[in-house]
């Protein structure tokens, strides 16, 4: 089947990309590989950004891929654990197209495929939330594993391949999880900020409660998991 003019400006942009870094994905040298005129790329894309921007969606379908051959289980904080894991062995294995997606961070504009990957990420801990086992609140808990799981993974990539240290990852995935989780023995006592997260996560199941009658616990909740 052939492929759309879409889905070849993609292809040729990407491995411009993967050749020659940013700067090479010029308007011109994307149209000689693509075989497209240029206005082309503006038509489909609005301008340079907006075909980078499609780039690295396409290219994060592969790590999507990957997440979705490894299902849920029954522990939240090992799915978070293969999740930093899967999301390091991205950014290793792809490293011009992570930097890419985060590399260049700037207010209130943030690539789509890097919405996605918080998405993802927010599902995972608010499974965690569910389940009693957050001592901080969702959004803290997010921040801080996207914070350090971004940050670990451009140290690695800017190292040369022959002085990466495989355990950084390990040590920092364990250190934010320890920092973010609570011990999952059957003697663990839940404390109030956990009990709190957990009651806010599954709140909205509570329909015995008035609209505003959740809406004031959730209030009480959130002050309660922020405060602590």
């Amino acid at each position: 089947m052939e492929k759309s003019t879409r889905d070849r400006i993609i292809d040729a942009a990407t491995t411009l990309l993967a050749e020659g870094g940013r700067d090479a994905v010029s308007t011109r040298a994307v149209s000689v590989a693509a075989g497209v005129q240029a206005p082309a790329i503006y038509r489909i894309f609005g301008d340079k950004q907006g075909l980078l921007d499609a780039v690295a969606s396409h290219g994060f379908e592969t790590y999507l891929g990957d997440k979705k051959a490894n299902p849920a289980t029954d522990d939240p904080v090992a799915d978070l654990r293969r999740g930093w894991d899967l999301h390091v062995g991205f950014g290793l294995a792809n490293p011009v197209l992570y930097t890419l997606i985060y590399g260049d961070q700037r207010p209130g504009r943030e690539p789509p495929a890097a919405r996605q990957a918080a998405e993802i990420l927010a599902a995972m801990i608010h499974r965690i939330a569910e389940a009693g086992r957050l001592r901080v609140t969702e959004q803290r808990a997010a921040h801080l594993v996207h914070a350090t799981g971004r940050g670990t993974t451009l140290t690695l990539i800017s190292l040369p391949e022959d002085r990466r240290d495989p355990s950084l990852s390990t040590m920092a995935r364990e250190s934010i999880i320890a920092t973010i989780t609570t011990d999952a023995s059957p003697g663990a006592a839940p404390g109030p900020v956990s009990t709190a997260v957990a009651m806010r996560a599954v709140l909205p199941q509570a329909t015995a409660l008035t609209a505003a009658e959740r809406s004031l616990l959730a209030e009480w909740l959130d002050r309660i998991a922020t405060d602590g």
